[in-house]
């Protein structure tokens, strides 16, 4: 009856999931293969009947597409009207969410879950609004196809060769309160679809041919019913879990594969993966850990690993449990995760355990409601079982006590003969005998199960020898007593057995629980380390208390390459050697994130284990770890607690390192707007005296080219010469240069400070480029421009003003750093779904390592170099590429010079037709 009783911590947490729901609204989802199946119209069909219960039902928003069914379906019901969106000089009708919350009915349907909305809205997609609607206790209705979940896009895109753009999460499929699925066979669909019931008659035709097909139909109509049966099936898991139901379902095909202590584990595990293979079925691998199998051999514990491990790769979802019943456990965990179908090896009888009952009979017997396979046993295969279940020197481990115990033993026994001496003539033999079986108890409490058998024996021989007649003889006169000393002696030693091993078992337990309180204590101290150095001490503490061993830190660099190791308070920084790290080991395990050393398959003659320390984001170190007794990496249980002890180190790390990172961001970002905020008001204090100086140098300048000679003579003023008007030149020329750089650092602050609004429009790039070099022409002089832009070559959305000055400060930067008459190239093509542009010219190139850093502000190619500027263009030309979603770099070409590259995506142009309008697309809510 107790192993029908809830878990109070799951019962706990329960409540608490039920509290939080009561305040959320219900989601309701109906599910389809593809448009046109029916779901709005079914989504209106289960509306109404709410309607008519007196629910207050409102319209948020759904779209018919023309469909007459549908507008009958949603004539009479409440509709919110819809909000107007400037886009692109078009007004666009969306969902109104404001409205919504402030109608706040009981239930709202919102179609086309997977909707993206027009840029400006409060969310940009319409799961996010719904999930808004939900937490303001409204309940929804929507509607979603199966090629919009998240984890399916890729599955339907290699399917039908569309890539669906609009997706949800499969978080919100997941927590949905229910799941209607509309299904509908794809001869149907077409017939729907020619009777122009999905879309209008001239376009059926195009989706037919397009996405349509019978094949992705199939396809689609099985992702759907496959996604909605594990959905069912979970909350069919739920289901039982709430209720305590313990019987086995057998709603789908499912197997547990059982591991023994023997080597025909890895032989049960292929089975099992081929079954479940066949069967396309879900299942698990388990290995029960009895007190009795914690002392096995290497060997064996090894061969249990392999099989774990081959089953975790083989798509397993394995267990190690502990128990001392292994039948009684494997069932409860069947039940738990109604698992139908077990899978067990064969016994191999012995002679001397005739009497024992088969595992999988006892299985069987146990739990009659499910299937137990019997794997048929290869005597080829399992010849090489002959390995030891213990190590030698671990055989007779149980049996070991030390001298003190023996002795301890012997007067138990001497004491329980004296007080049967003063109580004899008193009392009956029998009630004598039970001393000596107390005796047993008391020494197989206390010292274990050798000297509790030794108590067994010698406690009947002192009841023979000192109270049964003949006394003081072994001899027996009444054959009676051979029975009292038979049934003494069985239920000595089965008594002494009994308390030894559960005396063992409550060490396990209490050594397991240590473990817990001091992984707990770990994890609290983690959370309030603020340095690598703190985590090592943290680290080493623990690792010395519970694993026996000496640890290491290695932490990686910005290049990936491990540091030297930190130390503990344990090794390295209290006098003591620490562990010797192999660095090539540890760089090993850090680049394929995966364990090496001893205890491992990678190089196991190590002395050390090198564990990699993998947080969600990345793998942050290596933990390095010398064993004292190595033997204790083969025990399961120290697998699990040293995985858990990384994790835990792993997300310290990662936390720290974020730490770290929004402290020098938040220091780089005032830094930044610091800077900006001087470059805007020294630039906005300079204009106006520059450009009055730029005036006033311009008026010299034509004063002195247009003043004649005589005019100046009468004036008594000196003959002006070629040196005063170049002069009068050069200060208008370094003004104009001090100009831009002013409107430079004017432009790199709003850039900055993301004041700049893009203009973006669909043009071709060719235009651009062409102004770009109509601006730049006084700069270039003498060189050559090439230009190679295929006519073929795709619209692109983009800020014309912005993209000239890109272009603009390329050509500048190239005419700065090369000679008169040399050749600068700009080319464009297509790869992959974006745009690669690039400008080539024949200057020295960059310096080696440079390539990155001139894109960076106030950053020059040279360091040290005669040519004008103070590095702010390249920079410019990143912040504008990176606001339209693009990239750019720098490389040296082999041949001499530079190339700078410009990638921008291509995006979605609109269609044209032959007068320039843009084509109208298929309408539909899943139209891909």
């Amino acid at each position: 009856m107790s192993d029908a009783r809830p878990d109070p911590d799951q019962l706990l947490a329960r409540l608490h999931d039920e509290a939080a729901r009561a305040t959320r609204g219900k989601l309701k989802i109906f599910f389809g293969a593809s448009a046109g199946v029916g779901k709005t119209y079914g989504m209106l069909a289960a509306a109404r009947l709410q309607r008519e219960q007196g629910v207050d039902v409102v319209v948020g928003i759904v779209e018919t597409h023309g469909r007459a069914e549908t507008e009958a379906a949603l004539a009479g019901f409440e509709q919110l009207p819809r909000r107007s969106h400037e886009y692109r000089g078009r007004a666009l009708a969306e969902f109104d969410l404001d409205g919504a919350l402030a109608r706040k009915p009981a239930l709202i349907l919102v179609d086309e879950l997977a909707h993206t909305n027009v840029a400006g809205s409060r969310h940009p997609k319409r799961w996010q609004d719904v999930e808004e609607l939900l937490a303001a206790g409204i309940d929804v209705y929507t509607t979603v196809n199966v090629q919009h979940l998240d984890s399916l896009n890729d599955v339907v895109g290699g399917i039908t060769g569309i890539r669906v753009r609009e997706t949800v999460p499969d978080r919100v499929f997941a927590l949905a309160d229910s799941v209607v699925l509309i299904d509908l066979p794809p001869d149907e669909l077409l017939q729907r679809l020619k009777e122009g019931k999905v879309y209008l008659p001239d376009q059926a035709e195009q989706a037919i041919q397009r996405f349509f097909r019978k094949g992705n139909l199939l396809a689609l109509r099985e992702l759907a019913l496959r996604r909605t049966a594990d959905r069912v099936d979970g909350d069919m898991l739920q289901y039982r879990r709430e209720q305590s139901v313990s019987s086995v379902w057998q709603t789908r095909d499912s197997q547990l594969v059982c591991i023994g202590p023997g080597t025909e584990g890895e032989r049960l595990v292929r089975r099992a993966a081929r079954q479940a293979a066949q069967l396309d079925a879900p299942w698990h691998a388990v290995y029960v850990e009895t007190p009795a199998l914690q002392r096995l051999g290497a060997a064996r514990r090894k061969a249990i690993l392999a099989a774990l491990q081959l089953a975790s790769d083989m798509g397993a979802e394995t267990a190690v449990l502990a128990d001392a019943d292994p039948v009684q456990a494997i069932t409860r965990y069947a039940r738990e995760h109604n698992l139908a179908r077990l899978l067990v090896g064969a016994s191999i009888p012995h002679a001397w355990t005739f009497w024992r009952t088969p595992f999988a009979t006892r299985l069987a017997r146990h739990a009659p409601d499910l299937d137990v396979i019997q794997a048929a046993r290869d005597d080829a295969v399992a010849r090489p079982a002959a390995l030891p279940l213990s190590e030698p020197g671990q055989r007779f481990a149980a049996w070991r006590a030390p001298a003190s115990a023996w002795l301890a033993s012997v007067g138990a026994c001497a004491v329980a003969a004296a007080l049967g001496g003063l109580l004899h003539p008193a009392v009956e033999l029998t009630n004598i005998g039970m001393l000596f079986l107390l005796a047993v108890v008391l020494v197989g409490v206390r010292y274990g199960r050798g000297p509790a058998v030794l108590a067994a024996f010698l406690g009947v021989a002192a009841f023979d020898f000192l109270f049964v007649s003949p006394q003081f003889s072994f001899a027996v006169s009444d054959a009676q007593y051979l029975v009292t000393f038979a049934v003494m002696l069985s239920v000595g030693l089965i008594t002494g057995q009994l308390t030894a091993g559960l005396k063992y078992q409550a060490r396990v337990a209490t050594h397991r629980e240590a473990r817990m309180r001091a992984l707990y204590e770990m994890s609290r101290e983690l959370s309030g380390a603020l340095l690598p150095e703190q985590i090592a001490e943290i680290c080493a503490r623990f690792v010395g208390q519970t694993l026996d061993a000496r640890p290491a830190l290695l932490l990686a660099d910005a290049g990936d390459r491990l540091r030297p190791p930190l130390y503990g308070h344990l090794g390295g920084q209290d006098g003591t050697d620490g562990p010797m790290v192999d660095m090539g080991i540890a760089q090993w395990a850090f680049d394929h994130g995966e364990p090496a050393g001893a205890g491992t398959d990678t190089l196991p003659a190590a002395p050390l284990l090198y564990q990699p320390l993998r947080a969600p984001m990345n793998v942050r170190g290596v933990l390095a770890l010398e064993f004292k007794d190595p033997r204790r990496l083969l025990a399961p249980e120290q697998r699990r607690l040293l995985d858990t002890l990384s994790s835990l180190v792993a997300i310290a790390l990662e936390r720290v390192h974020y730490v770290q990172v929004a402290q020098d961001t938040t220091v780089q970002m005032e830094s930044e707007q610091l800077r900006n905020s001087l470059l805007a008001a020294l630039s906005h204090d300079l204009r106006t005296p520059l450009t009055a100086l730029v005036g006033e140098a311009e008026v010299l300048a034509n004063a002195l080219a247009n003043t004649p000679s005589s005019d100046m003579r009468l004036s008594g003023t000196p003959e002006p010469d070629t040196r005063l008007r170049d002069t009068a030149r050069a200060i208008r020329d370094q003004a104009m240069r001090l100009g831009a750089l002013v409107n430079n650092l004017l432009d790199m602050a709003r850039l900055q400070a993301g004041h700049v609004q893009l203009n973006l429009q669909w043009q071709p790039l060719e235009e651009v480029v062409g102004s770009a070099l109509t601006l730049a022409a006084p700069l270039l002089g003498t060189r050559t421009v090439a230009v190679d832009l295929p006519p073929e070559l795709p619209f692109l959305e983009f800020d014309a003003i912005l993209m000239e000055r890109v272009f603009y400060n390329l050509f500048e930067n190239a005419a700065k750093y090369t000679p008169a008459g040399s050749r600068i190239a700009l080319s464009a093509r297509v790869a992959g779904d974006r745009m690669e542009i690039r400008v080539t010219d024949d200057g020295p190139g960059l310096p080696r390592g440079r390539e990155e850093a001139v894109f960076e502000k106030f950053t020059r190619g040279a360091r040290e170099t005669p040519v004008s500027g103070v590095g702010l263009g390249l920079a410019i030309c990143r912040a504008i590429v990176e606001a339209h979603h693009g990239r750019i770099r720098a490389e040296n070409r082999p041949e001499g010079g530079v190339c700078f590259v410009i990638t921008l995506p291509l995006g979605s142009p609109p269609a044209m037709d032959p007068e320039g309008e843009p084509l109208r697309p298929l309408p539909g809510d899943d139209a891909p």
